[in-house]
């Protein structure tokens, strides 16, 4: 695929973007499950998730190990306050994955709203403190032997459900994202390497033509050089994840 090419395609994720929907994860700790978590915000189009967790290098490791890491930011919070607040200052409405007397059948929400999903950990599920703060509760109903699903499984039972219903609201069909934060994400995504070394160096991204390719001149400090421009005719410098690996 031409960097051009390569270039359109990020550019049509880009605009499929859905910032009004995100999850939470709240100590899911175990990488695979963050992997799939992660892989499916990519695919309904979930720019951002959030997590609540002690771990210092969650980030790095869990981001990475999806594949799709970089294509999905992952905002982690020291503690639920921090998570609570982020959430409600973007608008968002908090529904727990929780069963209870009071919880509905996921298919009933309204997923056209802001919406955040909150997800619990693998061994305790919701904190049962944070229930008197979020908007309601939701189940997905399982008529087998099994009383609950994989966290990662739930959460793409639910996001599907939500894409399925912005789908026929016609949420995908026109750009969502405000420009300023499109432009950010289109230069980091068409450019990684550059992106990190501005952000290392507390510099500002340079504009990208409509190719993707840097109009301002190049930031420089002294130093190694800074990687050189793609070639619309070679290979792209990162290639997107296989999404059937």
């Amino acid at each position: 695929m031409s960097t051009a090419r390569r270039h359109a395609r990020m550019c049509a994720i880009l605009d499929r973007r859905q910032p009004d929907l995100t999850v939470l994860m709240d100590n899911v700790h175990k990488p695979h499950n963050v992997s799939a978590v992660l892989r499916t915000c990519d695919a309904v189009g979930i720019a951002r998730a959030h997590a609540v967790s002690p771990d210092p290098h969650f980030r790095v490791r869990h981001a990475s190990a999806a594949g799709v890491g970089r294509y999905v930011e992952v905002r982690v919070h020291a503690d639920h306050d921090a998570a609570f607040d982020a959430l409600r200052a973007a608008g968002m409405a908090i529904y727990a994955a929780h069963p209870s007397a009071r919880a509905v059948d996921f298919r009933r929400l309204d997923y056209t709203r802001p919406t955040a999903l909150l997800l619990g950990s693998e061994r305790d599920g919701v904190d049962r403190r944070l229930l008197d703060r979020i908007d309601g509760e939701v189940i997905i109903p399982m008529l087998g032997a099994a009383a609950s699903l994989n966290v990662s499984v739930a959460a793409a039972v639910m996001l599907f459900e939500a894409q399925r219903q912005r789908l026929a609201a016609g949420f995908y069909d026109a750009p969502r994202l405000p420009s300023a934060e499109r432009d950010r994400l289109r230069f980091i995504w068409t450019h990684p390497r550059l992106a990190a070394y501005c952000d290392r160096h507390a510099l500002p991204y340079p504009s990208l033509d409509e190719d993707g390719l840097p109009i301002d001149p190049l930031p420089r400090l002294d130093g190694p050089p800074i990687d050189p421009l793609p070639r619309l005719d070679g290979p792209p410098i990162d290639p997107l994840p296989r999404l059937d690996d």
